[in-house]
């Protein structure tokens, strides 16, 4: 969804620098180029991500932690 979210924040601060250079509002173009980049970074940031894989995931040889029964927590110094 972030991927998502990502494209098409970058597809919206596209258009609104290229609307804006044609209008002629330099601040505005400026803050869509910032907005841009924020978005470009994001998207960089997410893909790297994604191609790194299941970092934290446990293997099948981990066994699952057993369930909190509420009885008493460790003891206390």
């Amino acid at each position: 969804m972030r991927l998502v979210l990502s494209l098409w924040g970058m597809g919206w601060a596209l258009f609104g620098l290229v609307a804006f250079v044609i209008t002629g509002r330099p601040g505005w173009a400026i803050a869509c180029g910032v907005l841009l980049a924020v978005a470009v970074t994001d998207l960089c940031v997410i893909v790297h991500r994604i191609r790194q894989g299941p970092h934290y995931q446990p293997g099948r040889d981990v066994p699952p932690y057993e369930p909190d029964r509420g009885g008493p927590g460790p003891p206390e110094h």
